[in-house]
């Protein structure tokens, strides 16, 4: 594409660059759209750039050799996939699974691209360390919450870090055990227990927080 979208526009990293850089980078950039459930990469694949989520959000998964689902982290949007931009500057294969969650919108940056950007844009710079610390913060808190918390505990406090400023949150129960490595039958049962309560409503493919207070104190009961 000769121009980038409006959503590239929008993104702070975008703003900040400088005249080269946004020529460079509308040089360098394709965009793909993604369907839910679409797989973007997979295990063991050559990345071709960095991956950032303009609309819509990825999962980032790995599977055990059962078969069982455990998410690693995921993305948002206006942010990129740490593990692409690893395998990018260290020559490596993808070594997890990625999804979309719901229609998704990708912009690609190559390879070559996104390194010249991060030698001559700080702001590309800021974007790649904030990412990598994020992640990190991120993979902390949810090896905390799985040693140290029940499924109904870490049901209620996914619901409360994920959902949107209104209290919304469009993830479906299969999803949500993906999430919380569990059956989707577990997680059918505690949000049944949370409806009885008036802490959340539910409809197709989306959630809707109705008494934070209710589900904060679920997420810390022992």
């Amino acid at each position: 594409m000769s121009t980038l979208s409006s959503n590239v526009e929008a993104l702070p990293f975008y703003q900040a660059l400088t005249e080269s850089g946004r020529s460079l980078l509308s040089q360098g950039v394709k965009y793909k759209h993604c369907d839910n459930a679409d797989i973007v990469l997979r295990q063991g694949q050559q990345t071709s750039g960095a991956y950032m989520v303009l609309e819509g959000r990825l999962r980032v998964y790995s599977i055990s050799p059962n078969g069982k689902e455990a998410t690693l982290y995921c993305i948002e949007r206006g942010e990129t996939c740490v593990l692409a931009l690893n395998c990018l500057f260290n020559d490596l294969l993808y070594p997890a699974w990625v999804e979309a969650e719901m229609d998704t919108q990708v912009m690609v940056i190559s390879g070559h691209t996104y390194k010249q950007l991060f030698t001559q844009e700080a702001s590309v710079q800021e974007l790649t360390v904030r990412s990598l610390s994020t992640l990190v913060f991120r993979l902390m808190e949810e090896l905390s919450h799985v040693h140290g918390q029940n499924n109904r505990q870490r049901l209620a406090h996914f619901l409360l870090i994920r959902a949107s400023a209104d209290g919304k949150l469009q993830m479906t129960q299969q999803q949500l055990a993906q999430h919380l490595g569990t059956r989707r039958e577990v997680v059918a049962r505690i949000l049944a227990e949370f409806i009885s309560q008036g802490y959340v409503a539910t409809g197709r493919g989306q959630l809707h927080l109705l008494d934070t207070d209710g589900l904060r104190s679920c997420s810390t009961a022992q």
